[in-house]
């Protein structure tokens, strides 16, 4: 994969929806909720700070992650379906 996320922004591998529920119903296709955990596979260099410092970033590649229902943009490339997000976005590092 060949993206670079710029500033304070990640691109994320999302999870895949879970299969069956707890009592072993199978969940159809269309009921699939989407998933809200994935892993880091880019990382940005950070975002400048008012002083006009680099903050680095908290995350980095290989991280599992939780992030919101709806955060991030979703994008795919080479066939493969990614997410984009600023790292306030994630809510934390599994």
């Amino acid at each position: 994969m060949k993206i670079k996320p710029l500033a304070d922004r990640v691109v994320v591998k999302p999870g895949e929806p879970m299969e069956k529920v707890k009592g072993g119903i199978i969940i159809p296709d269309t009921a699939k909720e989407k998933p809200q955990q994935g892993e880091i596979v880019a990382v940005g260099p950070g975002k400048a700070s008012d002083a006009g410092e680099l903050v680095k970033m908290e995350v980095k590649v290989g991280d599992k992650v939780l992030y919101g229902k709806y955060s991030g943009t979703e994008i795919t490339i080479d066939g493969e379906d990614y997410l984009i997000m600023r790292e306030s976005d994630i809510l934390a590092i599994i």
